[in-house]
């Protein structure tokens, strides 16, 4: 059911920034090709995650879920589904494509929302010249074959996530492989994490400057215990709102994270915002006069709704540039940041690629749609801190693709109140 959020005050608190939905994507799929029993902590059960964890169990792991938490009892068997539903999750897909092809001869994937019209042309492409043929059916996209070792070459300034699956399932093939990328890598701190955690879980591979990956074939990962870090990308509308004005604590980030989204922390402060750090190792903004910037997002895409919010209050213009790839996220994400801020006041226009925010005192506050966007309408909350009156989210509760509890958090009473 759909449901709209009126927001007419922050509060100001303490939060523990939510557990990195990348890094959970890769534990829970490392950990399910694991023989054996692996546990990970802290763990966010938001809807793209529920459909990585679907997707494992029918791939034959045993996953028990506990309060913030999973085990997993590993090792990967013929799916026992033709068919497997990713959800929203565009990783959850990507990540998947690969590894699924090495299982049965013939597996099948589907998804809801914009998922399936996301690009993939490039991807099946190079598993085509590897032993892998795909086929749509409406909804539906159809692999047909086994994924051979060898030699692949594919663009990096489409998707890092082609690069992060198969890096996942080359290394379970017999014969050794290597990844040549044709174009420079986008994003490439996301495959940095799929790196990370392969290692974690016994998986090593060769990384020749994010350029080439030589991978050794026959490996098998291996279990492993990790906690999962708290996620800059969801913690950015918090450190935006500090910057705004509604200053509040947010705990559980790691300062030295892999997360390409910690560059929050140099956006901020080049508008000229004031960081500090609690005894707690927590982080709170204090706001200035904000300056504007031009901000490169290509390998920070998920940034742009919080930085959108933030410049539409530096005095200037502010451009975000090379975001091309945000127009096949879960909504166009350069339109509908555009007219969701547009319509409480806001002065943003697209221009090619690019963003550009005209600063303003305050916006006048009102309806936005969250065009059905989880960051769309986690950006309209923070907005909501300058607007002269309450703003209505529509279709508030699409959060929960990434961040169930992020209204609860949103709403928190001040900092005493934090468990």
């Amino acid at each position: 059911m759909n449901a709209d959020k009126i927001v007419e005050l922050f509060p100001s608190g303490v939060i523990s920034a939510p557990p990195s939905k990348s890094m959970s994507h890769r534990a829970v799929i490392c950990a399910g090709a694991a023989a054996g029993e692996s546990k990970i902590d802290n763990v966010a059960f938001s809807r793209d995650i529920e459909a990585t964890i679907s997707c494992m169990e029918n791939l034959g792991c045993k996953i028990t879920r506990a309060a913030r938490s999973l085990t997993i009892k590993g090792g990967l068997k013929e799916s026992r589904a033709q068919v497997l539903n990713c959800g929203e999750s565009g990783t959850t897909l990507r990540l998947l494509m690969p590894i699924t092809s090495q299982l049965r001869n013939e597996i099948s994937f589907t998804g809801q929302g914009r998922l399936m019209r996301r690009p993939l042309a490039p991807y099946l492409q190079v598993l085509a010249q590897h032993g892998v043929l795909s086929s749509w059916s409406e909804n539906t996209l159809t692999l047909k074959g086994n994924l051979q070792h060898g030699s692949y070459e594919l663009p990096g300034d489409i998707s890092s996530q082609y690069v992060s699956g198969l890096l996942l399932a080359l290394p379970l093939l017999r014969g050794n492989s290597e990844i040549q990328l044709t174009t420079p890598l986008q994003s490439a701190s996301y495959v940095g994490l799929t790196l990370d955690m392969m290692e974690k879980f016994g998986v090593p591979v060769d990384n020749h400057g994010y350029e080439k990956f030589a991978i050794t074939g026959g490996q098998a990962y291996r279990p492993a215990e990790t906690t999962i870090e708290g996620d800059y990308s969801q913690a950015a509308f918090f450190l935006v709102a500090g910057a705004l004005g509604r200053e509040c604590e947010v705990r559980g980030l790691n300062k030295k994270s892999r997360q390409g989204d910690r560059k929050i922390i140099n956006i901020l402060e080049n508008s000229g915002a004031l960081i500090e750090t609690t005894p707690e190792g927590g982080l709170i903004v204090h706001g200035r006069n904000l300056l504007p910037q031009v901000v490169d997002v290509s390998d920070i895409p998920d940034l742009v709704p919080p930085l959108a919010a933030l410049f539409s209050f530096c005095e200037g213009t502010s451009r975000i540039i090379n975001a091309a790839r945000l127009r096949m996220k879960e909504s166009d994400r350069l339109q509908a940041v555009t007219e969701a801020l547009n319509s409480l006041g806001g002065r943003v226009r697209i221009e090619g690629d690019s963003l550009l925010i005209n600063g303003v005192p305050a916006l006048r506050g009102g309806e936005m749609e969250s065009f059905n966007d989880h960051r769309i309408a986690m950006m309209g909350a923070v907005a909501a801190i300058r607007s002269e009156s309450a703003v209505c989210v529509k279709n508030s509760n699409c959060v929960g693709k990434s961040y169930p509890e992020f209204w609860r958090d949103f709403e928190k009473t001040p900092r005493e109140g934090l468990k």
